[in-house]
């Protein structure tokens, strides 16, 4: 007995929510990809930073079919992150750390991947062809593929909104050589809002649908090697990793519903951690608290020097404390980011004195020019 294309669909979308994906859309690859020249204008302006894995891949981004010549149609899976509350309510806990939602619970690299092979070898079993699967780390443009295929559309702050989940959907994609109905785009449904541009802290959008990932906060504190630049470092705020801010204003939210995938689910060790048990973690004890989680690929100096700036933020001299112990950190870019923690919390006299008596025994440059540059609270 031969399956109908129209029912071939159906079976897909059933085994797709059979194994907890919220969303399966098809899209077909014969179309042109719009998406390539805005990557193109993206990396020409430098708005990628430090991403130079953007402009290595940019050829192969250009369409999937650059990736993969044979490949026909793509699926595109969806699994519903929502929080449980108001992400951004943390942000007035100036003592602790806000991590991003993706973030808090298990990585969802490997939670979705997982399920994208299950649904490969059903696939494969039961139709044939050929396929590949990825989750986010590959050259594929999954955001517009996403829009392609009726998941969503591109918010003016270039992340997918949809009518269902709103902000909280992770993505997944099956390219095949099968040839699979495809579903009909959605439009762009934004209209005049602005609430996700105008709420950003860093201004990193320099006009609706672009974004200069150079400002924005959850490339400064995740993908950023070094020091993070001073014009920032106030507008983080208490954010240690990612920032949810464009997200979680998006009014579409009202139509989102909570995470049904557990693993996805917050820990609560991760919902509001004090920033000084953060200050404290070694490299044991960072890996053991991230486990099975992407803050984990930071590693522990990065996150350490992005919780200095949350204690610099937080107005409370008695992280003081934690900061200064962190003056003898191995790791220079710990140490200046200690310096500039101490001089947003000491006055300028305790600051002077404290310069005075730890610059001569700095051997980095880089952390002797955060001492020579470091504004004291008056």
């Amino acid at each position: 007995m031969t399956t109908s294309t129209s029912d071939r669909e159906d079976l897909i979308r059933a085994e797709a929510a059979a194994l907890g994906f919220d969303l399966c859309r098809f899209a077909d690859l014969d179309a042109d990809w719009p998406a390539a020249a805005r990557l193109a204008e993206f990396v020409a302006a430098g708005r990628h930073g430090e991403m130079a894995w953007m402009a290595e891949t940019a050829e192969r981004r250009a369409h999937p079919r650059a990736m993969w010549p044979d490949a026909r149609s793509a699926i595109v899976l969806g699994m519903n992150y929502g929080p449980a509350g108001d992400p951004l309510a943390i942000l007035g806990e100036p003592a602790k750390g806000a991590i991003s939602v993706y973030a808090q619970g298990d990585d969802y690299h490997d939670v979705i991947k997982a399920r994208l092979k299950a649904l490969g070898r059903w696939l494969q079993a039961r139709f044939g062809g050929e396929l590949k699967v990825f989750v986010d780390t590959a050259p594929l443009l999954e955001k517009p593929l996403a829009e392609r295929a009726g998941a969503g559309w591109q918010g003016k702050h270039t992340n997918l909104v949809s009518r269902e989940f709103g902000s909280w959907l992770f993505l997944g994609s099956i390219l095949t050589t099968l040839d699979l109905a495809p579903d009909r785009p959605e439009p762009m449904n934004c209209g005049t809002c602005r609430a996700c541009l105008d709420v950003c802290p860093t201004d990193a959008f320099p006009a609706p649908f672009q974004l200069d990932a150079r400002r924005c906060i959850s490339y400064l504190t995740i993908e950023l090697k070094g020091p993070i630049p001073h014009e920032f470092r106030a507008a983080l705020g208490n954010r240690i990793y990612g920032c949810d801010d464009c997200l979680a204003v998006c009014p579409w939210n009202k139509f989102a519903s909570r995470a049904r995938e557990q693993k996805l689910a917050a820990r609560e060790a991760l919902k509001a951690p004090t920033l000084a048990d953060l200050a404290r973690l070694d490299d044991g004890a960072f890996r053991a608290l991230f486990a099975k989680s992407p803050v984990k690929r930071i590693g522990r100096d990065r996150f350490v020097r992005n919780v200095l700036y949350a204690i610099g933020n937080s107005g409370e001299p008695a992280l003081a404390a934690e900061a200064e112990r962190l003056l003898d950190d191995p790791s220079p870019l710990v140490r200046g980011a200690a310096v500039w923690a101490l001089s947003r919390l000491f006055d300028a006299s305790a600051f002077a004195a404290l310069r005075d008596a730890r610059l001569p025994a700095e051997t980095d440059a880089e952390v002797r020019a955060e001492w020579a540059e470091a504004l004291p609270a008056a």
